[in-house]
């Protein structure tokens, strides 16, 4: 008799992964005179940790005691640090005791929809969206709810969305600036927003990972707005430290005891010597305003650039490092047009099928966090195309 799979067992892929492995076999078969590969598929920071980071960690291995299990949510000095940053970022002020210290943002969501939400529980989100969303939420046998955007709301959800639906959501998901299309909400939207989720009980779990990377409009934390949200911010994205698996979470008092329940059965705890590299990052101001003053400029060249090269219509590329390009002109379906350049112009790029089941076939995302010169080089072999 077969053996019984699980729930968890149908998940789709994070197709952004199997586009990262189809780039590798790419590069494999490259020769020593062609061209070399560009990576614009991923969302990860070409620079890794910054100096002082690195720093930390290596005294950190060299002292007497072992590193080993810190509390569930975390080294309490980096608590601590997590909250004064809230303090200088946003002038909000906020306790360590809501700070909850994850193994990345990826580590936090399971946390976050376990802690606020039962089976069956409804949860709202925009499309285009981060997949791991949709796809944790439906491996815990939770159903997702996806609101039709466009670029007349600059792929954001609006309250008017959410009164529209019958029955109201349990939940809602937020991103701001959001993966794939780089949008942001603006201070007052989100208000209205994290106002209208409380009023109507509704979860409102807001995804800042890439808060820092904004370039034209102001942050603002929906933790400011609403005592019933949740935040979620990473180390990954600013900070440069994907591999570090390290994030964090504001949770709300009548979370914050379930939450810390789930992570010391789930995870136990982050890596101790990435929490120690986290804490001395952000001592590293200089270094990482450096690097999102490169992310600037690539941004501002391939929005010159693309449209010259026939991508013309393009998401408002307010923060993260993602543009998100409108490909029906071309008439071909994203995933085979990706496939075709990365053959061709061994340019990587993620196919919007990733990020929106229904009309991700019309969309392309580009990441243009691969350092500056890489993006330059992009943009001449998409010109040239």
């Amino acid at each position: 008799m077969p053996l019984k799979i699980g729930r968890g067992g149908d998940v789709p892929p994070f197709r952004v992964m199997d586009v990262i492995a189809a780039a590798n076999a790419h590069a494999a078969q490259l020769g020593p005179h062609d061209p070399p590969i560009i990576r614009m598929e991923v969302g990860q920071p070409a620079l890794g940790a910054p100096e002082g980071a690195i720093r930390a960690a290596t005294a950190a291995l060299a002292m007497d005691h072992p590193l080993g299990y810190t509390e569930a949510f975390g080294l309490p000095s980096l608590r601590r640090r997590i909250a004064r940053h809230y303090g200088a970022w946003y002038g909000f002020d906020l306790t360590a005791e809501r700070i909850a210290v994850t193994t990345g943002a990826s580590g936090a969501f399971p946390l976050a929809f376990l802690a606020a939400f039962e089976q069956g529980d409804r949860v709202a989100m925009a499309a285009p969206y981060y997949p791991p969303y949709v796809n944790i939420l439906s491996a815990l046998g939770m159903q997702p709810v996806i609101l039709e955007t466009g670029a007349t709301t600059r792929f954001q959800p609006t309250v008017e969305m959410l009164e529209a639906l019958d029955p109201l959501p349990d939940g809602l998901i937020i991103a701001s600036p959001c993966n794939p299309a780089g949008t942001m909400l603006h201070r007052d939207e989100l208000a209205a927003l994290a106002g209208w989720c409380h009023t109507h009980g509704v979860r409102l779990i807001s995804d800042e990972i890439y808060h820092g990377l904004h370039y034209d409009s102001p942050i603002a934390t929906a933790a400011a707005f609403s005592p019933s949200a949740i935040v979620v911010n990473s180390f990954s994205k600013y900070f440069s430290m994907t591999g570090w698996r390290v994030g964090w979470m504001v949770l709300p008092e009548d979370l914050s005891r379930p939450a810390e329940r789930l992570a010391q059965n789930m995870f136990i705890s982050a890596p101790h010597i990435a929490q120690v590299a986290a804490e001395a990052a952000f001592d590293c101001t200089d270094e990482l305003e450096a690097r999102r003053a490169g992310y600037r400029r690539s941004r501002d060249l391939l929005l010159e650039a693309l449209p010259r090269a026939g991508f013309d219509r393009l998401s408002a590329a307010e923060g993260a490092f993602y543009l998100y390009a409108d490909i029906t002109a071309r008439r071909e379906a994203s995933p085979d047009f990706c496939a075709r350049m990365l053959r061709e112009l061994s340019i990587a790029a993620t196919p919007g099928v990733d990020f929106d089941a229904r009309h991700g076939e019309d969309f392309v995302r580009f990441s243009y966090c691969g350092g500056e010169a890489r993006m330059a080089e992009a943009a001449e072999r998409l010109l040239r195309w």
